[in-house]
């Protein structure tokens, strides 16, 4: 047993060592490639006369609290009226019919071509509401944005240029959050979502490593869509599926640091929950469905190869997590009972270099985006790598439930039209209170890294005291916020973790 528990930790370990080599590449082409990624910026094209025309696409189902802050925004780009078709791509069934129908035929009334599209039925969720639309979009270009997203005016001036080159089939533009200061949890979601559209997003562009659409905020040649074989709903995340697919024909993609997309982050943990299962899940999925088309693509090198591998198969360090979390309480008693094996766990800790990359990883963009307080790197990244620890369970099974192909609907993350602290969520008819069995089992383990703690007492030997102090946070807070927003009702005021950060639970 104590050989097995040995050799999970130190697999565990490799294999996020070697993961996270495949991350410090791209900080290091992040880093030296400045020069070259700036002069892909093409000027903003004000001709209207050889502006595409292109259709804008807003998948919704049941968006009540958003919807009319979208089509507002949608609305006032700056774009020529009759080089633009406005498809609302409404599946819901509830107001949020009505309140679509009304805001459309105000600018409808005004000239905007704008329609409301309904389906007979909801088949193949979001990917299938995209196809649905796509059969009478007018457009050359195809642009998406989710419910909760708030373009630019410029949006689209910045990114059709880029389409003056015919075998472009993406512009993905970087992912802004209207509502980060609201609490703890967006502060930390954004935390990492950031260092995914700096370092991931434009180390692969800079490279020319195969990367993916985000589902929104970016815009698609419908040709490319088409020739690609077309939005599929066999994955939760037909973003990534049909992204891989483009490039694999030889189409190009084109990543836009410079161009935010505003967007609204969740704020229940039930709601973060939901999004971590779906892109997890997802991205497993679309590993198994197209990593061996990746290995027998001619003209896709070793490299890319390699970091396609990375990239489709990221989502399983979220086990690795786990059994490294899981095996790390014993192998404190082990150390205890096999001095003589002292030179194997030297071995191990050499893999400690993990933690310096994932400084650099999360660390370098929340320097060059936080032009204040640099110094609150030393608590958001503890913090952050504490909740994604205490997700890592929730996670696992996501992931594991994609390798073996188990299908599960299609799970939307609800929006809640929230930017402060003093802003109000409860009453959101679309928040989900269950507790299901998972809450029970975090909050199980972390007690058991408690139990962690308190053995480096027993044995003196402290290690491994502050990997299961945040693995204990971890759980402790996806645990704690899981049975909090359940338990919250409209009447109860806003709980407020500390008075100086306003961080509301």
């Amino acid at each position: 047993m104590e050989i097995t528990v040995l050799i999970l930790y130190g697999l565990a370990l490799l294999l996020l060592f070697l993961y996270n080599c495949g991350q410090l590449s791209l900080i290091i082409i992040y880093l030296f490639s400045e020069r070259k990624r700036r002069a892909a910026i093409l000027p903003i094209d004000n001709d209207s006369g050889t502006l595409p025309y292109v259709t804008i696409q807003l998948p919704v189902y049941n968006e009540l609290y958003v919807v009319e802050r979208l089509i507002d925004a949608v609305a006032q780009l700056h774009y020529p009226n009759h080089k633009l078709d406005i498809q609302v791509l409404d599946d819901s069934t509830d107001e949020t019919v009505q309140i679509i129908a009304a805001k459309l035929k105000d600018y409808q009334d005004r000239g905007l071509s704008i329609e409301h599209i309904r389906r007979p039925e909801r088949k193949g969720f979001k990917a299938g509401a995209l196809a649905y639309g796509l059969e009478t979009a007018k457009g050359d270009l195809i642009a998406i944005f989710d419910a909760d997203f708030v373009p630019e005016p410029d949006f689209l001036l910045k990114t059709v240029p880029h389409f003056h080159d015919p075998k472009v089939a993406i512009v993905q533009t970087r992912w802004e959050h209207l509502n980060e200061d609201f609490s703890l949890m967006t502060q930390l979601q954004a935390f990492g979502l950031n260092a995914h559209f700096t370092i991931e997003q434009s180390g692969r562009y800079a490279a020319g490593f195969l990367a993916n659409f985000n589902g929104t905020g970016g815009v698609w040649r419908k040709t490319a869509i088409a020739d690609a074989g077309g939005w599929q709903s066999d994955t939760l995340t037909e973003d990534l599926d049909l992204s891989y697919r483009a490039q694999l024909r030889g189409w190009k993609f084109v990543y836009r640091e410079d161009v935010g997309s505003p967007a609204e982050l969740p704020v229940a943990m039930n709601a973060i929950k939901s999004q971590q299962y779906r892109w997890m899940k997802g991205a497993a999925e679309c590993a198994r469905k197209l990593f061996v088309r990746v290995i027998n693509t001619p003209g896709i090198s070793l490299v890319m190869k390699l970091h396609a591998f990375f990239h489709l198969f990221s989502s399983a360090t979220f086990i690795l997590v786990l059994i490294l979390g899981i095996m790390s309480v014993p192998l404190i008693y082990i150390r205890q009972r096999h001095p003589e094996w002292e030179v194997v766990f030297n071995v191990i800790n050499l893999f400690q270099f993990n933690l310096l990359i994932l400084i650099s990883f999360y660390g370098i963009p929340f320097w060059l985006l936080q032009h204040k307080n640099k110094a609150k790197l030393a608590w958001y990244f503890p913090m952050y790598s504490s909740l994604m620890m205490g997700l890592s369970l929730h996670n696992t099974i996501a992931v594991i439930e994609g390798y073996i192909g188990r299908k599960t609907p299609f799970v939307r993350t609800p929006k809640f039209n929230v930017k402060t602290a003093q802003d109000r969520w409860d009453t959101n008819k679309y928040i989900d209170r269950q507790l299901s069995w998972l809450t029970v089992v975090e909050g199980m383990l972390a007690l058991y890294f408690l139990g962690g703690l308190a053995l480096a007492f027993y044995v003196q030997d402290f290690r491994m005291f502050f990997l299961h102090i945040m693995l204990m946070v971890g759980f402790g807070m996806v645990c704690t916020y899981s049975l909090l927003h359940a338990s919250r009702r409209p009447s109860e005021p806003a709980v407020q973790l500390t008075p100086s950060m306003s961080i509301q639970l």
